[in-house]
Parts: C-alpha cells; structure tokens; sequence
C-alpha cells in the first residue's frame, strides 16, 4: 500500500502500430478565475513535489527580498535551462553582477542538457538549474545574508521562499532535497494550479520575464519554451518526474503530476492540461501542438505516439 493507491487515474495511452501498447497514470487540476476546480484527472489535490515548477514562486519570493534583474536575467533565474551559451552568459552575468563567481554555486555539477554527451566536464554553471542557484547567491548579497551555506533548509533565504510560498496561498506540506541540491517543497496540485494563476494574473516581474524570455526559461527547442511563445498570456514550467504547471493573464492555472515520472507522457498530456485551461492547441497553437507531439518510434520511424485522455469537468 502507497499513498497513491487512489490518487491516481489513466491520463495518456501509447499506440504502437495502431495498437495500445502502455498506459500511464496521473493526477491533476484546472482552475478558473476564482480559484474553483473546473477539470481534473485523479486527485486533484494530490501533495507532490513540483520540482522545478516551484522556480517561479522561488524567483518571485527573491524579487521580494529586493532582487532587482533585467527581465532575461530574470527569466533564467526561473529556468531548467538547456545549458546553451546564451544561457551560460546570463549566469555568469548575474553572479559578476553581484561579486560572485561561479565557484561559489553549490548546485550538483551536470553537463548542459543540450549537449549531453559533451567532452567538457559536469560543472554547477552547465547543470540546468545554475540561474536559480545565482539568484539564490544574489538574493544573499543583498540581504546581507551568508552565501556559503544558501541551500540549508534554515538558512534566513530558504525560510523567507516557505513563508512567501504561504503568503501566495500555497501551504508547504514537506520540504525535501532536490536534484541540485536546493529545498524542494511538496505542495497540492490546485494549489500549485492557483499560485501559477496568482502570478500570471498580476504585475508581477517574475510572469513578465518568462512571457518575455521563453527561450530563456527552457530552450530554442523544449516545448515548455516553444508553448508559453506560441499562446499569448501563457505563463508555464515544467518539473523534473513528470510534473508541469501553467497560467494564463486572466487568471486561469493548471497542474498536473505523471505518476510514474515520465518526462515524455508529460510532454505529450501537456496540450490536453492547456486546452483545459483555455488556450486554443486545436487552433491558433495547432502548428505547436504537431511539432510537440511525442511519437512512439519502430525501426526509427513514427510508428504511433502518447495521446492524452481527456479530463473530468468539474463544473456544477
């Protein structure tokens, strides 16, 4: 017995030449304008860990704390970059900016995604999460704060982003490490949903920089990027083992969780969670929605692919 025996439901099928081959399961949640439920699949207040969706709250909890950036810089703080020059330069910009230095991350060494296979070595700047950990540094400088210890649960930093994820309505129900090492905070699914929607429905610079810099928050070619510049207003991340939240300017959110922590099931249910917010995949986003599609591949051709299943309207 898991926690999860009844909260998850079926959310994408994979076809194998016309045959359904595997099926994954998930749990997610579609909100309106005023917070309501009005689509969901499995438990849509299911607690996990958002990962990397949780870069946004982070991002706006230091702009708080009186971290001042160009939106591009901005916009890389929020990022799972590809690890691509561009992104690389934005880093080492902010650190310089503050009288930092790469040697001072502390985030878990990596290769660039968009060259895995590189020759060069792992280093904490080509690992996807250096822009976060740089803002983290840059938000220490600021406050005054110590930078060699930034990623302790105690430190003033990391306690200020639980209380700031509180203040925007989103309580923290367990903080744990993630993969680069920073705090990692389990929230519900509608309530990541509503705190998506609370930030891009407001002022705020953190939605600004990421509507701005889609290719800044991900890559020329990830579909988090090539989504939030095809649908106007949109506001999205995604998160390490399958998670993916998003809102619109009208204040619109959806999350969603793949219960087995694939990347390519959350990739491919991805167009039917933003259909459940309101953008328009079949029509306007059509040619981004084709392009994103994960296929399933015999003999290195597309032989199939992962389809998502529809949600339940929750609307009385």
């Amino acid at each position: 017995m898991t926690r999860f025996d009844h909260e998850f439901a079926p959310i994408a099928v994979a076809t194998r030449s016309g045959f359904e081959e595997s099926l994954h399961h998930g749990a997610g949640a579609a909100v309106d304008a005023d917070g309501v439920t009005v689509a969901a699949v499995g438990d849509p207040a299911l607690v996990v860990y958002p990962r990397s969706c949780l870069k946004p709250m982070q991002a706006d909890a230091m702009v708080d704390l009186g971290l001042d950036l160009p939106d591009e810089l901005l916009a890389v703080a929020c990022a799972s970059h590809d690890g691509a020059p561009m992104h690389l330069e934005a880093v080492v910009t902010i650190l310089s900016t503050f009288g930092l230095t790469e040697a001072d991350l502390r985030n878990t060494p990596a290769r660039s995604l968009s060259d895995p296979c590189s020759l060069e070595p792992p280093s904490s700047l080509r690992q996807n999460c250096s822009g976060k950990h740089a803002a983290m540094l840059a938000t220490c400088v600021v406050q005054g704060w110590p930078t060699a210890s930034y990623l302790d649960p105690a430190h003033p930093l990391q306690a200020a982003i639980v209380a700031h994820l509180g203040d925007l309505g989103c309580p923290v129900h367990h903080v744990g490490v993630d993969g680069c090492g920073a705090p990692t905070h389990a929230l519900a699914l509608d309530d990541l949903a509503r705190v998506f929607a609370v930030l891009a429905s407001g002022d705020v610079a953190v939605a600004r920089a990421m509507r701005a810099h889609p290719e800044m928050v991900g890559g020329a070619e990830r579909d988090v990027s090539l989504w939030m510049s095809a649908a106007p207003g949109l506001m999205a991340k995604e998160g390490a083992a399958g998670v993916m939240a998003a809102a619109l300017s009208d204040g619109r959110g959806v999350a969603f969780k793949i219960a087995d922590g694939s990347d390519l099931a959350r990739r491919a249910v991805t167009p039917e969670a933003l259909r459940n917010l309101g953008v328009d995949v079949d029509g306007a986003c059509a040619d981004t929605r084709d392009r994103v599609a994960v296929p399933t591949l015999g003999h290195g051709e597309p032989v199939g692919r992962i389809d998502a299943l529809r949600w339940t309207s929750c609307s009385s």
